[in-house]
C-alpha cells in the first residue's frame, strides 16, 4: 500500500506542443532508414524504449548477469555514491545550507541505480526543509513508466530519506527536448511543484500525478508555497546543474556525434555544473558479445520488441512479422562497438499503411537498430577534449571494466592536437597541415583566455608589485612584457612604426629572465622601476594588451582576405610570440606556486580537487610489473629541419616550426641502458632525504615542499597538502638533488637521447590521458601503461631533467628573430629538459622535438627526473 505521506509526482511533458518538424518525427526517421540501399538500412534506436521495452531492459539488468554494464555501474554507485556527491559539490560555493540546485538524469529508466545517488544527495543535505534544496528530474520517453518508477521511488525507504531534502519529478521527452527545455530556463529557480514561466507554459504541458500530501505536513509541503515567499532565481543567478547520463548510453551515438551531443549539454563554463557519465571499456570481445546476447533470450526479446514499435509508429504493430526476422548480435573490434541488427529471413516487402510506400528486403539483409560504442583510454580522453569537457574524477568497478566519469566545462581548455590533416592553403590548394605550423585563431584565443585567467584571477592586487621568487620580476612585469614582446615583433615583421608608449618598450622589452648560479650576477635585462608608483598602471597595460591582440587579429584577417601573402616568416613570428606567451604562463604559475596559500588565489572556476578522494584512487593504482625496462642499442632521430633561411617560402601549413635549438634533424646512436618506468616520486625522495640525503652537500630542501613543525607538505596552487597525499606524485626539484638521488641508487639521470627513446616507445600522448594543458592544476601519479595500450603511460605532469648540457650542436644556427633564445644559455650550466608539465600547452608538450632548459640548481621549475642505469 502506498504511504499516505508520499510526495506527489509531477510529470512535465516537454514535447513542444507545436507539431514535429518535417523529417524529425519517429515515422519520418523510420521511412528514411528503410529507404536506404541494401546493406545500409537502419531503424531508430528510440523504438526500443517504449513502455514494454523499458520493462524488458529492466529485466535484462535484473535477470541477465551476462550484461555486466549494469552490475558494474551499480557496484560503483553502491560503494562510491557519497564520494561522487562530495566531488560533485566541490565546485559549488555553499555556506551553511546547500545552494538550491537541479539534478537531471538523461534516460532515467527504472531508477534502481539512481536511487543510490539520490540517497547520497539526501545525506549531503544536513537538515530537511519545507522547500527541498535539491530538485531531481528523471528524463525519459514514456510517461506511464515515469509515473510508475517515480511513485515507487517516493514510496520507498529512499523516498522517505529524500523528503525535505531532494524532490523528484519527471520530464517526458527526448534528450533533445530535455536539453532545449533546460536551455530555455525551464528548470531555473523552480521547485518540483513550481509553476512554469508563462511563456514556457504555452509550449509545455505539466501534469501532476499522485496523491497530495497532508496540508499539515511541513516536511512534504510543496515548494510552490515556498516559491511564493522566495522569488525564483533571476536570469544569470547561480543555480548549479548536475546532469546524470548513466548506463553507457552515450555509446549509442556514433563517433563524432557523441562529442557533439556532449558539447551541446547546457553546462556553464566555470560554474560548478557537472556531468556524471558512464562509459563502458573496450573489454574482451567475447565478454561484450555475451552481454548483448544472453542465454535466456531476454535481450533478443528487447530488440525484437522494436519491430512491434516500428509497426505501431507506421500504423500497424503487426506490420513486421516476427517470424520473418532474426536478431543478429556482433562485436566490431576494429570500431570498438557492439552492433544489433534485424536480419530478414526471406525476401519480403513492407508497405507503409498510410503512405503506401514500399520497403523491400532481400533474404539475409541486415537492418541496424542499435550500436553501442566502447571506449579505450584514448577514446575517452579524445571525446572529452572534443566536447570541451574536463575530467574531474573517475571511478571504476573492481574488475576495471566500466567507469563513471565526473566532468565539467572549464573556463578554458586546449583542444587535442590532430595528426596531419587536409587543409586549404592560401592559394586554394589542399595540403597536409602540421599541428605545429601557423597557430590558429582558436589557439590564440585559448592562450589569451589562459593568460587572462592566470594574471587577472589568480594574482590579487596586493601581489602585483611583489616578486614571488628571487631573481624574477614583480608580477606586474609579466602583464606588460607579453604584449610588448608581441608588439615589437609585429612592428618589425610588418615594418610598421611602433606607436605605443615608450615606457612599455623600455620596461618590458626583454625576452629573457635572469636565472643564474650566482645570485649577485644576472644576464642583461631591462632596467625596471624601483618604486611601485613608477610602473605603468595595470589598466593602461591591459588597454595596451587589447590593442596588440587586435593587431594579431587584423594580421589574420589580412592573410585570410589575400591582402597579405602568408610566408613562413610571418608564420614564424606568430608561432614564436604565441609559444613565448605559453612559456611565460607556466613560468608565472610556478612562481605563484611559491605563494599559494599565502597570497595566490586558487584557480576558481575549475572544480577543486577533493584530496582524500583522489588519494584513495591513487593509492589503489597498480604498480608496474617491473621497476625498469631495458632499451637500446638504437639509432634515433633528434630535431627537425626548420631553417629560417627558407622563410620566404609560402609552404606554411605543412611545415612544423620550432625554436633554433630544435634544428636541424640529426641522427644519434643510443647504447644499451635500463631506465625506470616512473619518475622519482615525492615518497621516494622523502625517504632518501630523511635517511641521510639532507646531510649531503649537494642536496637542498625541495622548493616544492613545505615543512611546518616537523610535518612535510607539498605545494599546490590550492595551498600546501600533506606529503602523504602527494606521495606518488613525481618530485619537483633541481637537477642537483635528483642527480645525487640517482647516484645513491647506483644510477644516473638519463641523457636527452635516452629519455627521448623512452618517450618514443612508451609515452601515451595528450589524447591518452597525459597530464598536459591544464587537464589538472597539479601533478598526478605517473602510469606505466598496460598491455591494451601497448605499454603507453604518462609521467604525471612534469618536465624531465636530462644529463645533457645545453650546448651548440652540429648544424646549429642562432635564430635571426630571437638571437639570444638559446645562445645566451650556452654556459655549461643549463640542462636540457623535455616533455612538459600540467601547465604546458599541447602545442609545446606534444612536439617531439621541443627542448627546454634550466640551470642545474634551479629549484622552482616543474621538472622531475627518472633514474637510468648502464646495462
Amino acid at each position: 500500500m502506498a504511504s499516505t505521506d508520499a510526495a506527489p509526482v509531477q510529470i512535465i511533458d516537454i514535447h513542444p506542443r507545436e507539431a514535429s518538424l518535417a523529417g524529425h518525427s519517429i515515422r519520418d526517421q523510420i521511412a528514411t532508414g528503410l529507404s536506404q540501399p541494401v546493406g545500409q538500412k537502419w531503424l531508430p534506436t528510440m523504438l526500443l524504449y517504449d513502455e514494454r521495452g523499458l520493462r524488458l531492459y529492466d529485466e535484462i539488468t535484473t535477470n541477465a548477469p551476462e550484461y555486466y554494464l549494469f552490475p558494474a555501474e551499480e557496484e560503483i554507485l553502491k560503494n562510491k555514491a557519497d564520494q561522487i556527491v562530495k566531488v560533485m559539490h566541490a565546485g559549488v560555493s555553499s555556506e551553511g545550507a546547500p545552494t538550491e540546485e537541479v539534478v537531471v538524469e538523461l534516460g532515467a529508466g527504472a531508477l534502481r541505480k539512481t536511487s543510490l545517488i539520490l540517497s547520497a544527495l539526501a545525506r549531503h543535505v544536513q537538515e530537511p526543509s519545507a522547500a527541498p534544496p535539491i530538485s531531481y528530474y528523471a528524463l525519459d520517453l514514456e510517461k506511464r513508466e515515469l509515473d510508475r518508477t517515480l511513485m515507487e521511488l517516493n514510496q520507498s525507504p529512499v523516498g522517505a530519506e529524500m523528503r525535505g531534502k531532494v524532490s523528484a519529478s519527471g520530464l517526458c521527452g527526448t534528450y533533445d527536448d530535455g536539453l532545449k527545455f533546460i536551455a530555455e530556463g525551464g528548470l531555473e529557480g523552480r521547485s518540483a511543484l513550481g509553476k512554469l514561466d508563462s511563456s514556457l507554459a504555452e509550449k509545455y504541458a505539466v501534469e501532476r500525478v499522485g496523491r497530495d500530501p497532508s496540508p499539515s505536513s511541513d516536511s512534504s509541503r510543496s515548494r510552490s508555497e515556498a516559491t511564493e515567499a522566495t522569488p525564483p532565481s533571476t536570469p544569470g543567478s547561480h543555480q548549479p546543474l548536475h546532469l546524470l547520463f548513466l548506463g553507457s548510453s552515450l555509446g549509442n551515438f556514433n563517433r563524432g556525434e557523441d562529442a557533439a551531443f556532449l558539447k551541446s549539454l547546457p553546462l556553464r563554463p566555470g560554474s560548478g555544473d557537472t556531468l556524471l557519465l558512464g562509459l563502458d571499456h573496450d573489454n574482451d570481445a567475447k565478454k561484450i558479445e555475451l552481454a548483448y546476447n544472453d542465454p535466456k533470450g531476454i535481450t533478443r526479446s528487447f530488440i525484437m520488441n522494436g519491430l512491434t514499435c516500428a509497426g505501431r509508429a507506421l500504423g500497424d504493430e503487426r506490420l513486421f512479422e516476427e517470424d520473418k526476422w532474426e536478431y543478429v548480435s556482433r562485436y566490431n573490434e576494429e570500431l570498438r562497438r557492439h552492433e544489433a541488427y534485424y536480419k530478414s529471413t526471406c525476401d519480403q516487402t513492407i508497405v507503409d499503411p498510410a503512405t503506401r510506400a514500399s520497403f523491400p528486403f532481400v533474404k539475409d539483409e541486415l537492418v541496424r537498430v542499435e550500436v553501442s560504442y566502447k571506449f579505450s583510454e584514448r577514446d575517452a580522453y579524445t571525446l572529452f577534449t572534443e566536447a570541451g569537457l574536463r575530467p574531474v574524477h573517475r571511478w571504476t568497478d573492481s574488475a576495471s571494466q566500466y567507469s563513471l566519469w565526473l566532468l565539467e566545462r572549464p573556463k578554458f581548455m586546449f583542444p587535442l592536437l590532430k595528426l596531419p590533416q587536409s587543409s586549404a592553403s592560401s592559394d586554394g590548394q589542399s595540403v597536409a597541415r602540421s599541428p605545429f605550423s601557423l597557430p590558429s585563431i582558436e589557439e590564440w584565443q585559448n592562450m589569451w583566455a589562459a593568460w587572462d585567467f592566470i594574471t587577472r584571477e589568480m594574482i590579487p592586487p596586493s601581489m602585483l608589485f611583489q616578486k614571488p621568487i628571487d631573481l624574477r620580476h614583480i608580477c606586474l612585469f609579466y602583464c606588460g612584457h607579453i604584449p610588448t614582446f608581441l608588439s615589437i615583433h609585429l612592428s618589425r615583421l610588418l615594418q610598421e612604426p611602433d606607436t605605443e608608449p615608450t615606457e612599455f618598450k623600455y620596461i618590458f622589452e626583454r625576452g629573457i629572465d635572469p636565472i643564474v648560479d650566482d645570485p649577485t650576477q644576472c644576464h642583461p635585462h631591462s632596467e625596471v622601476p624601483q618604486k611601485d608608483e613608477d610602473w605603468p598602471s595595470l589598466s593602461s597595460i591591459l588597454q595596451y594588451q587589447s590593442r596588440v591582440r587586435e593587431r594579431v587579429m587584423n594580421l589574420y584577417r589580412d592573410i585570410e582576405s589575400g591582402k597579405l601573402t602568408l610566408t613562413r616568416k610571418i608564420a614564424r613570428v606568430l608561432f614564436m610570440t604565441h609559444e613565448h606567451e605559453a612559456f611565460h604562463a607556466e613560468t608565472l604559475l610556478y612562481m605563484l606556486l611559491q605563494r599559494a596559500g599565502t597570497g595566490t588565489i586558487p584557480p576558481v572556476g575549475f572544480v577543486p580537487p577533493v584530496w582524500d578522494v583522489l588519494a584513495e584512487t591513487w593509492n589503489n593504482q597498480p604498480e608496474p610489473v617491473s621497476e625498469t625496462v631495458t632499451l637500446g642499442p638504437e639509432v634515433i632521430t633528434l630535431g627537425h629541419d626548420d631553417d629560417e633561411a627558407d622563410d620566404d617560402s609560402t609552404d606554411v601549413y605543412g611545415h612544423a616550426f620550432g625554436w633554433d635549438n630544435e634544428h636541424p634533424e640529426r641522427q644519434v646512436e643510443v647504447g644499451k641502458f635500463k631506465i625506470e618506468w616512473r619518475p622519482i616520486t615525492n615518497g621516494q625522495f622523502y625517504e632518501f632525504y630523511m635517511n641521510g640525503g639532507k646531510d649531503m652537500e649537494n642536496v637542498k630542501f625541495p622548493a616544492s615542499w613545505v615543512e611546518t613543525e616537523g610535518q612535510f607538505f607539498v605545494r599546490t596552487l590550492y595551498g600546501p597538502i600533506p606529503i602523504k597525499i602527494a606521495w606518488k606524485w613525481p618530485i619537483i626539484t633541481s637537477f642537483d638533488n635528483l642527480s645525487t638521488y640517482a647516484s645513491v641508487k647506483g644510477g644516473r639521470i638519463p641523457t636527452e637521447p635516452e629519455l627521448r627513446l623512452f618517450f618514443d616507445k612508451f609515452e601515451c600522448g595528450y589524447e591518452g590521458g597525459a597530464n598536459l594543458g591544464f587537464r589538472n592544476w597539479h601533478p598526478v601519479p605517473s602510469t606505466s601503461g598496460g598491455q591494451k595500450d601497448g605499454g603507453k603511460g604518462h609521467n604525471g605532469g612534469v618536465w624531465e631533467w636530462t644529463s645533457t648540457v645545453l650546448a651548440k650542436h652540429d648544424g646549429f644556427v642562432p635564430s635571426k628573430l630571437y638571437p639570444g633564445y638559446s645562445t645566451d644559455f650556452f654556459d655549461d650550466h643549463h640542462q636540457v629538459v623535455i616533455g612538459g608539465s600540467y601547465a604546458t600547452i599541447p602545442r609545446l608538450g606534444e612536439r617531439r622535438t621541443l627542448r627546454n632548459y634550466y640551470q642545474h640548481n634551479y629549484p622552482y621549475a616543474w621538472v622531475g627526473a627518472r633514474v637510468a642505469y648502464d646495462a
